[in-house]
């Protein structure tokens, strides 16, 4: 009976040590599991914080075109701005070319610096971009502005700022607004605009 009760002690030291490895291994995969999501939710929020500062860009551009509306050709940009370019001084400029060297800067992130003096805000190879899709009135523009995401996704087909500038297409991010200037008196004999 002593040898009984003995090797049945023996037997459950042993199960007792199975039970406390398997308990380490499901452990440590739960613990694996929260640091994934953790990584993959702190993805998810530098994508969210890069395209919440866009939609800023973005409606500062269309409300500058909006604002003035007389020289809105004078807002169509031949090339993308901010990454690629350089900070520039705005200092003695005026109407579009003054927007246009403001919303340069903030494209590259001047808003935010660091205390050497380093830009640190904005997005990763932000650019934007002015285009006029209808010439006649009411004339409409297309405000653009794109930047580089964190993971592939689809290549935004919507617009071509940026195009080719990233790499893979489908890291390239893409916001747009389209803006139209409408005739605000027609001349009554012609019929054409007088102000647009």
């Amino acid at each position: 009976m002593r040898d009984r009760l003995t090797s049945l002690a023996v037997s459950e030291r042993g199960a007792t040590l199975i039970e406390v490895l398997v308990t380490i291994i499901i452990l440590t995969f739960g613990l694996l599991s929260m640091a994934a999501l953790q990584v993959s939710m702190q993805r998810a929020q530098a994508e969210s914080y890069h395209r919440s500062h866009a939609v800023l860009l973005l409606q500062d551009m269309v409300d500058r075109v909006n604002a003035n509306r007389d020289n809105a050709l004078n807002y169509v940009t031949t090339r993308a701005l901010g990454a690629g370019n350089t900070v520039q001084d705005c200092t003695g400029l005026t109407g579009a070319a003054l927007d246009l060297c403001e919303w340069n800067n903030a494209l590259l992130g001047t808003a935010e610096s660091t205390a050497s003096g380093q830009q640190a805000g904005g997005m990763i190879g932000a650019r934007g971009c002015i285009t006029n899709v209808v010439a006649t009135m009411p004339r409409e523009f297309v405000v653009a502005v794109t930047w580089q995401g964190r993971v592939p996704t689809v290549a935004p087909a919507s617009t071509t700022c940026g195009q080719g500038l990233y790499g893979n297409e489908q890291m390239r991010r893409a916001l747009i607004a389209r803006v139209t200037i409408g005739c605000l008196q027609n001349d009554p004999t012609t019929g054409l605009c007088v102000t647009p």
